[in-house]
């Protein structure tokens, strides 16, 4: 069974619709690091751009299209991974010296969790922790009950931005 399934390499990168690629590219440079890798020209305007991190997060595609970001604003498309509990003590602190409103560091059933981030489209970019305090037995299959709380009593301490 095993040889029939198709090998797979993790993801590539993540794609975000937004209103103005300017201040998205800016936003995601100030806040996190990224950097801009590629540019994507359609018909002499500039439609989407490609942004690397210098210490290995995920690859990000920016595309211009305000209708989508509109839409999609408030959603959670992905959750960044950091390292362990301390990684994402000093990511939280990073954002408190930048100003940038966020749920705070919050210990779920297996790792940490650093939700209600939002980038200026108002997409909600979270980060968990790669490393987990509660081993997991193999072939177990983890409930979690009631896990949106924890996210819902952050948010009811951190208003959202206006943005």
């Amino acid at each position: 069974m095993d040889d029939e399934m198709p090998r797979l390499a993790g993801v590539h990168h993540l794609k975000l619709p937004v209103r103005d690629l300017a201040r998205s590219e800016a936003w995601y440079a100030r806040v996190l690091g990224y950097h801009r890798a590629a540019e994507f020209v359609e018909k002499g305007t500039l439609m989407g751009i490609f942004l690397d991190h210098p210490a290995g997060g995920p690859r990000f595609g920016l595309r211009r299209d305000p209708a989508m970001s509109e839409a999609a604003a408030g959603s959670v498309w992905f959750a960044i991974g950091v390292a362990d509990e301390k990684a994402i003590q000093a990511l939280a602190a990073h954002l408190d010296r930048l100003g940038e409103k966020h749920g705070g560091v919050i210990r779920t059933k297996v790792g940490w969790i650093l939700p209600l981030l939002h980038d200026p489209d108002g997409h909600e970019i979270r980060f968990y922790t790669m490393t987990e305090h509660t081993p997991r037995a193999s072939g177990h299959i983890m409930r979690v009950e009631d896990g949106r709380d924890l996210i819902d009593a952050a948010e009811r301490r951190t208003p959202l931005p206006h943005r």
